[in-house]
């Protein structure tokens, strides 16, 4: 089973569709994005004489020429190694060392930044730049057709962003990437060749694995010509775009909400917005709501579950007249079709209704494990469960609320103290425009609670002021014994808000 099966028949059936478009431009129908795939394919093979189960590295910028490597790599019977094109070249050349890639492609930006770093790599034989004649030539290639591959066989190496250390490879197979999109299907949206998908996260995350969905049922994928998330860019395709799919992670999508001309764009045209992969805030979401109207769907999932753990529906986000709806809104939704989630104590035991622990998840979602990590894995992924390091609690209807990551969670005089509370509280504020809540070591208590805060463009506001209102919604033990005001919170290459960063300012203060 091979999760490119599907090519041949969407270039018979839609052959003359729209496949790929860079900004209002369209490049390629479904029927000559078959043809470059088949002939690239070839090339894999031939050319460069790659064997199946081979690893291919891509170090490449949002482009459109990334679909059609991802689904030649397949058709080929290779796995792909995605990674984030503002990794540094070391961390490029960890990862293609560590995966074991034989070849790997990029955009013209990055080859003098990795090319050195590359060449002492055993194994490692080629880097091929996607903007340049020789990549057009392998497209021309003569075709081959699909090689067979189990289900079981890696497809997918996704890389952890290596906060806790080194990154690790979550080992996605064909099977893995076929749950991924039945599941899509079943909890997030029916596709057809009149939807678009605009292409404004990184593609070698959760935006491209989602791509996947898309290519199926041969809707058009639309790679802004920015090569990412521009407000202004994405306003101006919706005027052109209907049906309109994309990802936006809590930050941008406060940033759609709070942009000067979100209240004149064609959100008509937006079919759905999907977020996740941080905290989404209960006010932020009321406002992205208010402005964007009912196409918002949380997704709550991990790279070691693609993408596939519980979802927030639009329906549930439309919900207003339910009394519960606040709280609902706090979550992140319900388990996704054929997953397990449990909620469990140190010891794996699983804890009542209510009660706060680790969230674990099992599916056939669940990656394989990590590639060459044996000891990651027999940690991660216990009596099949998958570990998720986050701490919440489930609700007697079956709504998962995330209260934060284990190593988030601030702990002052032996009380746990989970930031995300204080941070809904302060968002409440409208001058504020993002907040982040950390823990910073304090002598007598072990921890104390500080804020970070960025003000709205000509706003002000004082601690005082924030004081109050935080002691007019939680215990005063939670609230910030101080508070920083910043132009800008540290963020990572996917938009999360990067806590570590924010303590160590604390530390070197």
């Amino acid at each position: 089973m091979n999760i490119s099966d599907f090519l041949s028949r969407v270039a018979r059936v839609y052959g003359d569709k729209p496949a790929v478009s860079l900004g209002t431009t369209q490049l390629h129908t479904y029927s000559e994005f078959a043809d470059r795939v088949q002939g690239l394919a070839g090339a894999l093979r031939g050319e460069l004489g790659l064997g199946v189960g081979d690893r291919v590295g891509l170090a490449m910028l949002n482009t459109p020429q990334y679909l059609e490597i991802l689904v030649a790599c397949w058709h080929a019977g290779l796995c792909v190694v995605p990674m984030n094109s503002k990794l540094h070249p070391k961390e490029f050349a960890y990862i293609i060392d560590n995966a074991g890639v034989k070849v790997c492609f990029v955009t013209g930006n990055l080859i003098d930044g990795i090319s050195e770093s590359l060449e002492a790599i055993d194994g490692f034989e080629r880097m091929l730049c996607v903007n340049d004649d020789a990549y057009e030539a392998l497209l021309r290639h003569p075709p081959i057709e699909m090689v067979d591959v189990s289900e079981t066989d890696p497809a997918w190496i996704f890389y952890t962003s290596g906060t806790t250390g080194q990154p690790k490879g979550a080992t996605l197979t064909h099977r893995t990437l076929l749950g991924m999109t039945l599941r899509y299907y079943a909890d997030v949206d029916q596709l057809s060749p009149e939807d678009t998908y605009f292409h404004t996260a990184p593609m070698s995350h959760a935006d491209g694995l989602y791509a996947i969905p898309h290519l199926i049922k041969a809707s058009h994928h639309v790679v802004p010509e920015s090569g990412g998330f521009d407000v202004e860019e994405i306003f101006g395709l919706l005027e052109t775009y209907k049906n309109a799919t994309f990802m936006a992670a809590p930050t941008m999508l406060t940033r759609m909400t709070n942009h000067p001309k979100a209240g004149s764009a064609k959100s008509e045209n937006i079919k759905t917005i999907y977020y996740g992969g941080a905290p989404m805030y209960l006010e932020d979401t009321k406002r992205a709501l208010a402005t964007f109207g009912p196409c918002l769907i949380q997704i709550f999932g991990q790279g070691e579950s693609p993408n596939t753990g519980t979802s927030l529906s639009k329906e549930l986000h439309a919900d207003n007249n339910n009394p519960k709806y606040e709280k609902r809104l706090s979550s992140v939704g319900l388990p996704r079709t054929g997953v397990e989630v449990r909620i469990v104590d140190e010891e794996d035991n699983e804890v009542p209704t209510g009660e706060i622990g680790e969230i674990v998840l099992k599916s056939d979602v669940v990656m394989a494990g990590y590639w060459n990590n044996s000891e990651a894995t027999s940690q991660a992924i216990r009596d099949g469960w998958l570990h998720t390091g986050d701490i919440g609690f489930l609700d007697e209807d079956g709504f998962l609320t995330l209260k934060d990551r284990s190593k988030d969670m601030i702990i002052s005089g032996g009380t746990n103290i989970y930031p995300r509370e204080i941070e809904e509280v302060l968002l409440m504020d409208s001058r504020l425009d993002e907040v982040s809540v950390v823990g910073r070591p304090e002598p007598d208590w072990g921890e104390e609670v500080v804020a970070f805060v960025v003000l709205r463009e000509g706003a002000s506001a004082t601690p005082e002021e924030l004081e109050e209102l935080c002691l007019n919604h939680i215990a005063r033990f939670k609230r910030p014994k101080e508070y920083f005001f910043v132009d800008e919170l540290p963020k990572s290459n996917y938009g999360k808000i990067l806590k570590t960063e924010l303590r160590k300012q604390l530390l070197e203060k």
